[in-house]
């Protein structure tokens, strides 16, 4: 570390230049990289994806690029429908291969789809005009344009507005801690100057990816607000180091080399462990959460590149002078062992045990609501009802039923051309149809002989059932599954005939069934990586044994206080958050592959000085004392910063980000307080000096010095 830190520092005009580039290109991309974005949860080589596949290929219709355009008329009003399908008929002319179907009533609601072959992405860009082309007919009271595509345009600006705000309230939270620890100096912008370079320069390697592959919507608020978190953190913690450094007498590039070699070293190694977890996500086979976590590698990565090349230039352009400060607050502890931390550190080498206890029981507490969690591939409820596409959708709702917007879709494939129309087939078709109508779960069931239906080569049948229930409810859930397993064997179709279930209730089904049948060997991976990389930042067998076990349960704990705040209610009741038995079913892994890596953090910056003080000759209870009392204040402080950027995920309109922010708060408020400040300095003061123990055999493997039990 320390010759390639004078490596970087005798290059130091160089890596400016490199890094203002990436500001200047990172911002350009940050504005254009929205029209890109769009949440779907296709999975290829499920049931549901064979099924979008034919409607595409066969029947010109692609589910998420449909449109529907819902008409409200006046109480009492008469329009002919043959008047609004011409309206239909000539407004679907704006959209690239768009096919008007037969519109239909139900009380005062008409409504109509245009079908398309355009993917989420490039559907919802042409909202607008299919919206100026159906206008407002004469005789109707309202026309809306609903459909994923149209609710995915309405939700872009919420999405960045929601951005705008949380933003606003993390910005301003985390420079009056920095100013409460630095004081007022010039070095409170050192940590502002890192975040914009690494979350600026994140997003425009985001950019070029979206070219390649669909991203969710999500991605722009997880990169710049974790992105924020993580980069203030980071760059906190090195130039708190720096300072300490600085009290030796000598050039202000010998402090550089020697903050990189410890805190440096720290942050870099604490961005591996980040960007393990989120780095494995990418091996799922579900390109949502693929994608997700791309952008969320891209944060530790790029922090970790800033660190090693930007932090140390900074840290050197700025000195002594603009690190020199003057004290807002009296935060810093006198070293006579005076202050709240030595006084916490000192009672709990006294009572080790005791606190092991409660910090236990206060992590077992609130990780015991996670028994009632229930998952959800997504909801149309979790957004604000106010644009004109979700109250077009709430309309339909109310006339038809939740499932009109997003149907279960039956496709029968005979296997030949005509094979729709032999009797067998037809008969098959009937029966399933009857058994769809007698389902108490269907609101409605749209099949027939028409184009709608029947391909041109008459080899393919589609039936098209209206649920009762919104697509991600648990009872359309069922009803897929119900479908799939007895109403479609009930039909006693042909032999050779291939039935599929799709539309946006069956891929919600198969995202959650795909996701969660690799959850398990995503835990183990991220779980034995973690370890062997601990393994050699520590340099003992225990801590991150420990470390593993603890961070375990930070995860679980946020896990019950997502059913704490949005099932059990206490966030609509205190602070006015959504109210959902459900959680989105992208939550709990993409939360785990973040926390796990963010957990460590702490970890490693805290048990790191308690190990440079073992390795100077303190004895177990010194070393543990003295890594807490130096690194309380500063990790209490770099939580409090992680907590305000996730707090504008939890001020968002938007259900599941709330449901993130959540998560991602809590476990960092459980992580710096009753994980690193009670329980890691007490188990570790239970365990003595085998915290420090790594024989030689397992130094070797990892490269490192041995460090024996005897001390």
């Amino acid at each position: 570390m320390a010759a390639w830190t004078r490596f970087v520092l005798r290059h130091r005009v160089a890596v400016l230049v490199s890094w203002g580039v990436v500001l200047v290109l990172g911002g350009i991309a940050a504005t254009r990289i929205s029209p890109f974005l769009s949440n779907t949860f296709a999975i290829p080589g499920t049931e549901s994806e064979r099924a979008r596949s034919i409607l595409e290929r066969h029947f010109g219709d692609r589910p998420d690029g449909t449109f529907t355009v819902v008409f409200q008329l006046p109480r009492g009003g008469r329009v002919p429908l043959a008047r609004l399908q011409d309206v239909l008929d000539r407004a679907s002319r704006v959209v690239p291969t768009g096919k008007p179907t037969r519109v239909q009533r139900a009380g005062r609601v008409v409504w109509g789809d245009v079908d398309s072959t355009l993917n989420l992405a490039r559907a919802k860009g042409y909202t607008a005009a299919l919206e100026h082309a159906v206008g407002l007919p004469p005789g109707v009271e309202h026309a809306y344009v609903t459909g994923a595509g149209p609710i995915q345009h309405a939700l872009d600006p919420i999405f960045s507005h929601d951005l705008t705000k949380g933003e606003s309230i993390a910005v301003p939270i985390a420079l009056l801690v920095l100013v409460a620890v630095f004081g007022l100096s010039v070095s409170v912008t050192m940590p502002f100057v890192f975040a914009a370079c690494t979350i600026l320069g994140a997003l425009g390697v985001m950019y070029g990816i979206v070219h390649l592959a669909s991203a969710p919507t999500y991605v722009t608020n997880v990169i710049e607000l974790i992105g924020l978190g993580i980069a203030v953190d980071y760059s906190l913690l090195v130039v708190y180091r720096f300072r300490e450094e600085l009290v030796v007498p000598g050039p202000v590039e010998d402090a550089v080399v020697r903050t990189m070699q410890s805190a440096g070293r720290a942050v870099i190694f604490s961005g591996a462990t980040v960007a393990i977890g989120l780095l494995l996500l990418v091996a799922l086979p579900v390109p949502f959460l693929r994608m997700m976590g791309v952008a969320g590698f891209l944060i530790p990565i790029v922090s970790i590149l800033a660190a090693a090349t930007l932090q140390p230039t900074l840290l050197a352009l700025y000195g002594r002078r603009g690190v020199a400060r003057r004290r807002v607050l009296p935060l810093r502890a006198r070293r006579s062992g005076e202050g709240f931390w030595p006084r916490l550190a000192g009672s709990i080498m006294r009572r080790p045990k005791t606190y092991l206890a409660l910090g236990s029981a206060v992590l077992l507490a609130a990780a015991a609501p996670v028994g009632w969690l229930a998952l959800t591939p997504g909801s149309s409820y979790g957004v604000p009802r106010t644009p004109a596409p979700i109250h077009g959708f709430d309309v339909l709702r109310r006339a038809v039923g939740p499932g009109a917007d997003s149907p279960t879709r039956v496709v029968v494939d005979t296997g030949r051309a005509g094979g729709a129309r032999s009797p067998a087939v037809t008969a098959a078709v009937r029966r399933l149809v009857a058994e769809l109508r007698r389902d108490p779960e269907v609101a409605g069931v749209l099949a027939g002989s028409g184009p709608r239906f029947v391909d041109p080569s008459a080899r393919f049948v589609q039936v098209l059932s209206i649920g009762r229930h919104d697509y991600g409810q648990p009872q359309e859930q069922s009803f897929v599954r119900r479908v799939r397993s007895r109403l479609v064997p009930q039909a006693r179709f042909p032999a050779g005939t291939r039935v599929l279930v799709g539309g946006g209730p069956a891929q919600g089904v198969d995202f959650l069934d795909l996701t969660y049948r690799y959850v398990p060997w995503l835990i183990v991976a991220v779980i034995v990586l973690t370890y062997a990389l601990l393994l050699r930042v520590f340099r003992s067998v225990l801590l991150p044994l420990k470390a593993v076990v603890l961070n375990l349960l930070s995860v679980s704990a946020s896990y019950g206080m997502l059913v704490v705040v949005f099932r059990f209610g206490l966030g609509h009741d205190a602070a006015g958050l959504y109210r959902d038995p459900q959680v989105e079913g992208w939550i709990p892994p993409f939360l785990f592959a973040t926390l796990f890596g963010l957990s460590m953090d702490y970890e490693v910056f805290l048990v790191t000085r308690m190990r440079e003080t073992w390795d100077a000759g303190a004895d177990n209870a010194r070393a543990v004392a003295y890594g807490l009392e130096r690194t309380g204040r500063i990790i209490t402080a770099a939580a409090v910063i992680m907590v305000a950027a996730f707090s504008g995920f939890v001020t968002g309109r938007i259900v599941g980000l709330q449901e993130f922010g959540i998560g991602l708060a809590t476990a960092v408020i459980l992580d710096a307080t009753v994980i690193r400040c009670i329980l890691v300095p007490s188990l570790m003061a239970v365990l003595g000096r085998w915290n420090w123990w790594l024989p030689p055999r397992m130094a070797r493997l990892v490269r490192v010095r041995p460090s024996p039990v005897e001390g």
